[in-house]
């Protein structure tokens, strides 16, 4: 899990230095780059205990990487970024872990909202809001309605997140619409389904990295990547730099998306 730490100049988001001006991804075509990016932020305690700091340090570390890869974002035009911060998983960590991790999303959502606005960033939250301390869910409702009519780019947070859960909520509100008469049966496909998902009023993603070079899904997003392009890097998330997400971009234009077709010559 990482969030943003606050940065002395917000308005770099739309702004470009000559370093990021020669990378490869800036050098594609803007039809070769991924409209939606999601990112399975993993290796923030591991790489933090081979450093031999607690694990909440990688969180912290992993903080920065999040600011300058929404930054590239921003600057590359990507519209959409979604970041796989808290499962539903996660809260079986330790205690004290869990208690920091809930102070640090609070003290985003405080912090970032003015960077948010001055951006033009909207923030969309996924996941079930039960578990969630009632401060938390006051400050993400503030900056999500603040946030809410911003057109620049889409910051979509998963927390306390399961895409089976997302599914077994998705069939739920389709089995309650049914019951009361206000669906058939014979109706449902995939639009049906989509449009009863977390993510309805956004496109899948393109392409999914995952850092730490885990190679699983982690119950991510089950139903929204089923086309989308995969990268996975060794690399821990705190670790994860600008040159590696312009590789990621860099792979992904290379690349032929063919959905089950077949590539015309």
């Amino acid at each position: 899990m990482a969030f943003f730490r606050r940065k002395a100049k917000p308005e770099a988001l739309a702004a470009s230095n000559s370093s990021a001006s020669n990378s490869s991804a800036e050098k594609s075509q803007p039809s070769s780059l991924p409209k939606h990016v999601a990112i399975i932020m993993d290796g923030n305690g591991r790489w933090a205990q081979a450093q031999g700091l607690p694990r909440v340090e990688g969180h912290r570390r992993g903080a920065d990487t999040v600011q300058r890869i929404l930054e590239a974002c921003g600057r590359l035009g990507i519209e959409y970024l979604t970041l796989f911060c808290f499962s539903n998983e996660n809260w079986k960590r330790p205690q004290a872990e869990l208690d920091f991790l809930m102070r640090l999303l609070r003290q985003y959502l405080i912090q970032e909202r003015p960077t948010l606005m001055k951006n033009n960033i909207r923030l969309k939250i996924i996941g079930r809001r039960d578990g969630l301390p009632a401060e938390v869910l006051e400050e993400m409702d503030r900056s999500v309605a603040a946030s809410a009519q911003n057109t620049a780019l889409t910051l979509c947070l998963a927390i306390n997140y399961g895409a089976r859960q997302e599914l077994v909520d998705a069939v739920r509100a389709i089995a309650t619409e049914v019951k009361n008469g206000h669906l058939d049966i014979d109706d449902i496909d995939e639009t049906k389904i989509g449009d009863r998902l977390y993510t309805a009023d956004m496109p899948d993603p393109d392409l999914l990295i995952r850092t730490s070079g885990e190679m699983r899904i982690s119950n991510f997003l089950l139903w929204q990547i089923s086309y989308s392009e995969l990268w996975v890097t060794p690399k821990a998330w705190p670790e994860f730099s600008d040159d590696d997400f312009d590789l990621a971009l860099a792979e992904y234009a290379n690349r032929q998306r063919r959905f089950g077709g077949l590539t015309v010559t």
